[in-house]
């Protein structure tokens, strides 16, 4: 038998249910432009760089330049501290093939909503900084477990390198046996790195079981100088693209959102973060025991129609 919710309207029901159901899952990926220790015990821009991390499940930093993890120490101090959730993170040793710019990938998580349940430093020789995949798992989302491929690709090798992406794809979804896989990262996929002729030759593009989320002309960078779309999402099949929330893939211009001037974004990255949200995993309706949805019915009710 089903529930009633005698003499509330139904479009504030509905609005109810829509709103629990669209509690959506969200993935973040940052160029932090050299994000060290000076960085991390700058007050503006770790306040900014917690701002920003909050609204994320699970969000990549690319361009860590910390060696003895104190920079990453010191933000999930200040997280932990802005947020009622408790983050935790897992990154890569420094990679790199010169000793002045050795740079780790960092995964800054959720613990309550995010599982990370493997890892693996890819080892390609086709990559200045080879990806370091990790595999989550997650109640909240409809697809359950998915896998994240970073790359920081080298601007100059940045064709090779994005197409060598397929390679990785290969090799962790036999490795896990798990396809539902989302590249992201600063790929440098624009402008003079990659153009129009040369992107025909990246598989990526070519094989349209992959879906790039952030389109050919979307601005990533701060800079008025510049208007490229160097940071990408990409996404592996149809089953993983089913759950991307429409329209979710997105800039976050944190200038506008927070209101802060391009100089004092610029402290912290002359790349924009980006955001795209998976949808929740059961229906409301499905998820909730009827007993408790009627409740919330009597409650509404109480306060809207008082006798």
């Amino acid at each position: 038998m089903g529930w009633r919710c005698p003499r509330l309207p139904a479009l504030l029901l509905l609005l109810l249910v829509y709103t629990a159901a669209t509690s959506a899952f969200t993935v973040c990926s940052y160029n932090v432009q050299r994000f060290n220790t000076e960085k991390a015990t700058s007050s503006r821009v770790i306040h900014t760089l917690t701002r920003v991390l909050s609204r994320c499940d699970v969000a990549l930093l690319q361009h860590v330049v910390d060696p003895d993890g104190k920079a990453v120490a010191l933000l999930l101090k200040s997280l932990n501290r802005y947020d009622d959730f408790h983050y935790d993170s897992v990154s890569s040793q420094s990679l790199g093939t010169s000793s002045k710019d050795m740079q780790k990938y960092v995964f800054i998580y959720r613990t309550q909503t995010v599982n990370v349940t493997a890892q693996y430093q890819y080892q390609g020789k086709q990559f200045v900084r080879p990806p370091f995949v990790i595999q989550v798992q997650s109640n909240k989302t409809a697809i359950k477990s998915f896998v994240l491929v970073p790359l920081h690709s080298d601007p100059d090798q940045a064709v090779k390198e994005i197409n060598s992406l397929y390679d990785v794809f290969l090799d962790v979804s036999k490795k896990w046996n798990n396809k539902n896989v989302m590249f992201l990262g600063d790929f440098h996929a624009s402008c003079a790195y990659v153009t129009k002729t040369t992107r025909k030759t990246i598989r990526l593009y070519k094989n349209s079981s992959f879906s790039w989320l952030i389109g050919d002309k979307v601005d990533t960078t701060v800079s008025d100088d510049t208007n490229c779309a160097y940071d990408r999402i990409v996404v592996h099949g149809e089953p993983f693209l089913k759950t991307i929330k429409p329209f979710s893939a997105k800039v976050l211009d944190i200038g506008k959102e927070f209101r802060l001037t391009r100089t004092k974004v610029m402290e912290l990255s002359d790349h924009h973060p980006l955001r795209v949200e998976l949808k929740s995993s059961a229906p409301f309706l499905r998820a909730t025991p009827p007993w408790l949805l009627l409740s919330v019915c009597v409650i509404l009710r109480s306060f809207l129609f008082p006798l």
